[in-house]
């Protein structure tokens, strides 16, 4: 699996962005000052990942998502460790990631990689989104944030 940067004269791949967040809006504003990488094997898109910088010293990874087909390969994990060494070598201090209090398998997959819930904003997702999102038979409502220090943070490629 290669993953590289998304070059200006490609389209972000809505479809995979769109099934981590369904507000296309959402999308559209944080691909407008994030960076979108993407993850090919032999040249077929199988996830993307944006990096969104909220100031010099903290960035967020957003949008974590890879083709149904490829689930349970690791392939999320590998993603996820992608983003916090390119967070790393681009001098930032800290890497933070939101997700839905349902979405269990991505909490998991978050912690294992080093994250920790640093808080909570409850109705964050009856606020934003018109529809309601279940997930795992949960009603998605909250916004768990969780952090990791990279100064912590030592795996390389």
């Amino acid at each position: 699996m290669e993953i590289r940067k998304l070059r200006v004269d490609e389209q972000p791949p809505f479809e995979l962005l769109l099934q981590a967040d369904p507000s296309e809006d959402l999308v559209k504003n944080y691909l407008k000052e994030g960076e979108c990488f993407i993850a090919e094997i032999q040249k077929h898109l199988i996830g993307v990942y944006v990096l969104l910088p909220i100031n010099k010293e903290r960035v967020e990874l957003k949008n974590i998502s890879v083709r149904d087909q490829f689930h349970g390969k690791g392939l999320g994990k590998r993603l996820v460790l992608d983003a916090i060494n390119r967070a790393k070598s681009n001098g930032y201090k800290t890497i933070e990631v939101g997700t839905g209090n349902s979405s269990i398998g991505q909490l998991a997959l978050y912690q294992k990689c080093g994250f920790r819930i640093i808080g909570v904003n409850q109705d964050f997702f009856t606020r934003h989104y018109p529809e309601d999102i279940i997930e795992n038979g949960i009603p998605c409502k909250d916004m768990i944030h969780l952090s990791q220090d990279l100064s912590r943070w030592n795996f390389e490629k």
